[in-house]
Order: structure tokens, then C-alpha cells, then sequence
């Protein structure tokens, strides 16, 4: 229960603070400023919780630790559990807080939901918004499961994992906003409701490919240091 916990209060962290800082100063501090609020609110709660739980706090990655059989059946539901609820506690703490201030709307100005096609961003298509997130997570989730192998380096998987959320944010922000997480989407979709509802299966189900070939690929010891 400990390490559920934990996963709870990590991507709470995530989706707060990430979210949050694209709500309520996006305009100020832009693309970057976000891409970094997501990656240090990681690094963070690498550090926080990662002795207890390592510090998944994505539905994706857990996907892809349970593939690589580095974690049984039983945890991955836990996890999910924790991080979906983690996600949409942030997203109500959040919505409660940017609707403090006069004439805002949730419907309107939303709370950094995940999207894609007219209107949103930059406008991109579905396929472009679905091949982006399925391999910007690829990539995230072979990250993480290459730098807690035993054969890396101690100590240093948290600051390697965060600054590639960094660089897949800055990357990604005006093709979905970046997901790599279905956690992270469903928490702020649930909240706007409208398109933000009605197009949060490709974030969950994207990353959640992308997380499953990751840890295929480290099962059959493609990746697998020796």
C-alpha cells in the first residue's frame, strides 16, 4: 500500500505543477517554461518517493516495467490505481485553484488537457498527434528502464528521466501538449469534459503502445545491458 501511495503523491506532483504552471502562467513563461515545470516536478518526485515506489507516476511506464517483468501483475493495478487517482485529485486542486480568480473558465481556458486537430495548438492531425506520442513515449520509457538497470549508474536515473521529459515537451507541446502519460491526460479531461473527453483515448492509448514495446524490447534483452 505504501508504494501506491506514493505513486498517488508523485503524480499529483506531476500534474499539478506541470499543468498548473501552463494554466496559470503559460502566457508568461511559455514553451520552455513548461517543458521545465513538468521535468523538475519529475526530478522532484524522483527523488521523494522513488526509494519507495521508483517513482512511475505514469500508466505508461508502469505498462512497460510490468513487459520488461521487472514488476508482477498485482503492483501494475495498484499503481494504476494510484496514479489515475493521483492525477484527477491534481486536476480538482487545480481547477479549484485557477477558478480563484474572476471571469475564469474551465471550459474556455482549460487545464492543460491534451488534444489535437483545429483549434488546438498547433493544429495537428490525428495521425501526426497518435505517432508522436506512441514514440516520444518509446523513447521516455526506454529512458527510464535503461537508466535504473542495474548496470547504470547509481543515483542518476531521475535527472537523466526528467531532462528528457524536458526535451520531449518542448518538442511536443504544440503537436498535443504532450501526454506521454494517460494519467496526466485523463486527470484534466475529466475536469473540461467536451473535446478534451471525447479525444483523451488516443492519450491513453498511445503512450500505453509506446510503454508496452519498450519493455518488449528490454524482455528479449535488446536493450538489456549484460
Amino acid at each position: 500500500m505504501k508504494k501506491y501511495v506514493a505513486e498517488l503523491i508523485g503524480t499529483f506532483i506531476l500534474v499539478l505543477f506541470g499543468c498548473g504552471t501552463a494554466v496559470v502562467a503559460g502566457a508568461k513563461v511559455g514553451i520552455l517554461g513548461i517543458a521545465f515545470a513538468f521535468g523538475f516536478a519529475l526530478i522532484g518526485a524522483a527523488y521523494g518517493i522513488g526509494p519507495i515506489s521508483g517513482c512511475h507516476i505514469n500508466p505508461a511506464v508502469s505498462l512497460g516495467v510490468w513487459a520488461a517483468g521487472r514488476m508482477k501483475i498485482g503492483d501494475l493495478i495498484g499503481y494504476w490505481i494510484g496514479q489515475f487517482a493521483g492525477a484527477i485529485l491534481a486536476a480538482l486542486i487545480l481547477a479549484i485553484i485557477a477558478g480563484g480568480v474572476g471571469g475564469f473558465d474551465i471550459h474556455a481556458s482549460g487545464l492543460g488537457q491534451n488534444g489535437w486537430g483545429a483549434g488546438y495548438q498547433g493544429g495537428y492531425s490525428l495521425g501526426a498527434a497518435f505517432t508522436f506520442e506512441f514514440v516520444a513515449t518509446l523513447i521516455f520509457v526506454i529512458v527510464i528502464l535503461g537508466s535504473t538497470q542495474k548496470a547504470a549508474p547509481a543515483g542518476f536515473a531521475g535527472l537523466a528521466i526528467g531532462i528528457t521529459l524536458v526535451v520531449i515537451h518542448i518538442f511536443g507541446i504544440y503537436i498535443t501538449g504532450v501526454s506521454v502519460n494517460p494519467a496526466r491526460s485523463l486527470g484534466p479531461a475529466l475536469m473540461v469534459g467536451g473535446t478534451a473527453l471525447s479525444q483523451v483515448w488516443l492519450f491513453l492509448l498511445a503512450p500505453s503502445a509506446g510503454g508496452l514495446v519498450a519493455g518488449i524490447l528490454f524482455r528479449g534483452k535488446m536493450l538489456e545491458a549484460e
